[in-house]
């Protein structure tokens, strides 16, 4: 019989979260209660005046067809938001709205690679870069983020990995799963490299609000010539809570917007008519819930490092964005997928092994302190309990 498979999927993975996520619902199919630490979506509730403007959009009919770009109105709130905080000028006719995040990254990819090019990405990263870059037939060279170095750059190694098929440069920060946040000094240098080997620059800015310690958020590109070869990708999932709204979008060069645009259309046609007014909201009303949602995201954090620093054979570089601490288990002699199943079954904890997020995330796990304060307290406290039977405590 034919091949059914597209023969490019079988270099595609499934989502390690999602897979640890499906053995927490066989788990709780059986009346077992789990403390979820492995998805990484805010428990809070969307705000009321974002979910107030979008039933009053279905309530006046606004439920069909939108412009592919994304309203009007949306799409100048955000170059205002891009201006404003961002400093990125950025026009209405320079942005896609987007079914999330996701697709934006998606959309720019496959728009601007071809098979054979090459797309540097620091790796630990988020589980879908790698596979992106595959699906357009290109390679993904993974740039190692070294724990003994805080998970910054080494641009003497990245500019090792450059070669003449190298077209992109993928960078997320505050980063997920380390919770690293790029430094304006650090980001002036992505840039020159980008500027001096004709880089294209996707720029993953999803957790720009979530960031402690005086840490501080830039966008690259705001800095000199980096605007018209940057993709800047964001959205409303995070720092509002919408996750499940899918609202994204990414400010792109405005010679490269046609292309993107093609392939919105091919998949995603536009952005829900409906949750575009609750974008809308989101960014024209006043937003203290980002301030307070953020407050108590520091506060889960440090409860989860206070924990940590009491576990032995945990080791951490400690974060200072996003909602997300990966630790580092080798010193417990314990490999990373297995002391995940582990957790599950012997502490009802579900954490998701490193490895999900490249080959540099081995023996590492990522924490995630998107639930509440209670429930972190408690799976930490099983999570501890459990390690120590480990090492025999």
């Amino acid at each position: 019989m034919r091949e059914k498979q597209a023969d490019r999927m079988r270099q595609i993975a499934l989502s390690g979260i999602r897979k640890v996520f499906d053995k927490v619902q066989t788990l709780q199919a059986k009346g077992e209660e789990v403390v979820h630490l492995e998805i990484g979506r805010p428990d809070f509730d969307t705000p009321s005046h974002i979910k107030e403007a979008a039933k009053k959009a279905l309530d006046e009919g606004f439920v069909h067809y939108t412009s592919s770009y994304g309203i009007k109105e949306l799409r100048e709130a955000i170059s205002r938001k891009l201006s404003s905080e961002n400093g990125i000028d950025a026009g209405p006719d320079e942005i896609i709205v987007t079914t999330g995040a996701n697709e934006a990254i998606f959309i720019s990819i496959m728009a601007t690679l071809n098979p054979g090019d090459e797309v540097i990405v620091p790796d630990p990263m988020f589980v879908y870069y790698a596979d992106w870059a595959e699906f357009a037939g290109a390679k993904t060279v993974s740039l190692p983020l070294r724990e003994e170095n805080s998970y910054r750059i080494d641009f003497e190694g990245l500019e090792r990995k450059i070669t003449p098929r190298t077209k992109m440069l993928i960078i997320n920060s505050p980063h997920n799963p380390t919770g690293c946040v790029f430094d304006r000094e650090t980001l002036e240098k992505l840039a020159d490299i980008a500027k001096r080997y004709d880089l294209l620059v996707l720029s993953d800015e999803i957790y720009e609000k979530m960031v402690y310690d005086g840490a501080k958020h830039y966008s690259i590109a705001s800095f000199p010539g980096m605007k018209e070869r940057t993709f800047t990708v964001n959205g409303f999932s995070k720092a509002y809570s919408m996750t499940g709204w899918r609202m994204g979008y990414v400010a792109a060069p405005k010679d490269l917007i046609p292309a993107l645009m093609k392939v919105h259309q091919h998949t995603a046609v536009c952005a829900t008519s409906f949750a575009q007014k609750g974008a809308l909201a989101a960014l024209t009303t006043p937003s203290d819930c980002v301030g307070e949602m953020v407050k108590e995201f520091a506060r889960r954090r440090k409860l989860v490092l206070d924990y940590l620093d009491e576990m032995e054979g945990i080791n951490y570089v400690k974060p200072e964005g996003a909602f997300y601490i990966f630790p580092s288990i080798k010193d417990l002699g314990i490999g990373d997928e297995e002391l995940t199943d582990y957790l599950l079954e012997e502490a009802k904890v579900a954490v998701v092994p490193g490895s999900c997020f490249g080959r540099c995330g081995k023996n590492h796990i990522r924490i995630a302190y998107s639930t509440s304060y209670e429930n972190l307290e408690k799976g930490l406290e099983r999570m501890s309990k459990a390690l120590k039977k480990i090492k025999g405590n």
